[in-house]
């Protein structure tokens, strides 16, 4: 097939995708850049009422994240040699405060992790590994005279190298901190290569075998102390030239020596956030060699929608939402690069994603790969004067699902309400015409079975219908519902119509034991009647 029969062809299939079968699991991202406050924050803090206004700057960035649908935020924790928390390794960033090496007066990312747990997200810790700023920066200069001879000049810059083995020690003493001390989600690497400009002197081989090194000292700095969290990170867009596509000489593998694919192979990677910020053929035939080498891990495109301003490269909207598509089509989800370009609507691409794309949450895959055991389902729940309450248990976080139908089908997108919730209660609106469905979560993501809310509708489900074992007599009330009668099993499941006269239904070949008897409109709306015991002697 010819490149332009392939483009035509994903665009084609694209065009006929249903927005309503939107996924329940899929990774929705963003990357949120502290570096000179290009994201956040846009005012300095030291005391007082600047704390606040930086904090609630941040509280609405992720107010109109969560309604977009984002449910993954990748946070710039260490920018170059300078981190925005307390570390004992390295200095304040001046992001914050203004001040390189100066405190802002409170823990930007502890305060980030709690905000995104309260809205259901996950937050990963992003380190920006080998750079490390400027020469004479606060960052570097701290560096090299802590470690003489491990710091490269290139240009006006620092870079540790890649080819020291202390590199990789040192960078797994940072995330092991950052593990130890905070409840993150993710690390998330980035620049976890060679520079471009780097005078590589070793073979390529060589080369990536120094780069997974310290891939592998960082895995294993984390995994041992908290097993859940997803190491992943952001490779060059194109892993390598592909039997019919050329990268044009810009790959991971072998212009960085970035051997990613392989590291999800090997279990060192749980997910990477390939920066694919490239459109057209460019993007589509790379973006699914991603996915067919993923080990059936999570692969998330990272989207330039950057490009689309004026001042780039003034993409069209219709390049990135292609893009989201096809990524959808192939079971990858999307990242954003960067947050403010997304949350400051350009073009266009918030919108669409809170009001389509997007319309439905959606939870980030479970990690199969090294946890399947799913936690027990929620117990004593209620949902009843307003409030939705159940018993919680540590360790694990909770999905509340809800919809017009009994029971509630927690598989369909469209019925999950809110993901990820702490505490075991929850106002909801005095409504009888809807039901609930709490799920248990563990911090791999595996999902327990639901747990429903009572059946309400009409007070049934607390009355038996009256029989005589051939004859079931149906409440007056029953008889003004349209449809047919359908017999259901104790949770709902429809089983087979029933036979009706008058104000009766014949069961005389329904088998002893405990029933539904359900109604079923034209639209496939189906609605409890009440509870039918048969019990012959």
């Amino acid at each position: 097939m010819t490149k332009k029969f392939i483009l035509s062809l994903l665009l084609l299939v694209t065009s006929f995708l249903s927005l309503s079968a939107q996924p329940k699991r899929e990774v929705r991202a963003v990357w949120l850049t502290t570096i000179g406050g290009l994201d956040w924050p846009h005012n300095y803090a030291r005391q007082g009422l600047a704390i606040e206004k930086q904090q609630q700057e941040l509280r609405t960035i992720l107010d109109k994240l969560q309604k977009a649908g984002v449910n993954t935020v990748l946070l710039q924790a260490r920018i170059r040699g300078t981190v925005i928390y307390p570390s004992d390794k390295e200095p304040w960033d001046g992001c914050l405060s203004g001040l390189p090496g100066t405190a802002p007066g409170y823990d930007a990312l502890g305060f980030a992790i709690e905000e995104c747990h309260k809205r259901g997200m996950e937050l990963h810790a992003w380190v920006v590994t080998i750079p490390v700023g400027k020469w004479n920066g606060l960052g570097c200069k701290r560096l090299r005279q802590r470690f003489p001879h491990l710091i490269v000049k290139i240009g006006e810059d620092g870079y540790m190298n890649p080819e020291k083995p202390q590199t990789a020690d040192y960078l797994a003493e940072i995330c092991r901190e950052i593990t130890e001390r905070y409840d993150i989600d993710g690390i998330h690497l980035d620049y976890i290569r060679y520079p471009e400009t780097w005078k590589i002197k070793v073979s390529s081989d060589q080369g990536r075998a120094n780069i997974t090194s310290i891939v592998a000292k960082i895995h294993d700095a984390v995994k041992p102390v908290k097993p859940w969290i997803k190491m992943s990170c952001s490779p060059i867009g194109k892993a390598d030239d592909l039997t019919r596509y050329w990268s044009h000489g810009w790959n991971a593998r072998k212009t960085v020596l970035q051997d990613a694919q392989q590291w999800l192979k090997d279990g060192l990677m749980d997910a990477l956030f390939p920066m694919m910020y490239f459109k057209d053929n460019n993007f589509y035939p790379f973006a699914i060699d991603w996915k067919e080498q993923s080990e059936g891990k999570i692969v998330v495109p990272g989207l330039g929608i950057y490009f689309m301003s004026p001042r780039e490269k003034n993409w069209d909207l219709g390049d990135i939402t292609r893009e989201m598509h096809v990524a959808r089509q192939y079971g990858m989800g999307h990242a954003y690069f960067r947050s403010r370009f997304f949350t400051d609507n350009l073009k266009g691409i918030y919108d669409i994603a809170a009001e389509d794309i997007d319309k439905n949450p959606a939870l980030v895959p479970a990690m199969t790969w090294a946890e399947t055991d799913k936690p027990q389902a929620p117990t004593l729940l209620s949902a009843q004067n307003g409030r939705l309450e159940w018993l919680t248990r540590q360790g694990l976080t909770y999905n509340i699902y809800s919809s017009k139908t009994w029971p509630v089908d927690i598989s369909r997108s469209e019925n999950l309400m809110l993901s990820r919730q702490e505490i075991g209660n929850l106002a909801i609106p005095d409504d009888d015409s809807r039901y609930y469905a709490v799920t248990a979560m563990d911090r791999f993501g595996n999902e327990s079975s639901p747990t429903q809310s009572q059946n309400k509708e009409k007070s049934a489900e607390s009355k038996l219908i009256p029989n005589d074992g051939t004859q079931a007599r149906l409440p007056e009330w029953a008889l003004r519902n349209d449809g047919i009668i359908m017999l259901a099993g104790i949770t709902g499941n429809l089983l087979r119509k029933l036979q009706q006269k008058g104000d009766s239904v014949d069961i005389k070949s329904v088998p002893n034991g405990f029933y539904q008897l359900r109604s079923l409109n034209r639209t496939g709306i189906s609605h409890c009647l009440g509870y039918l015991m048969i019990k012959r002697f």
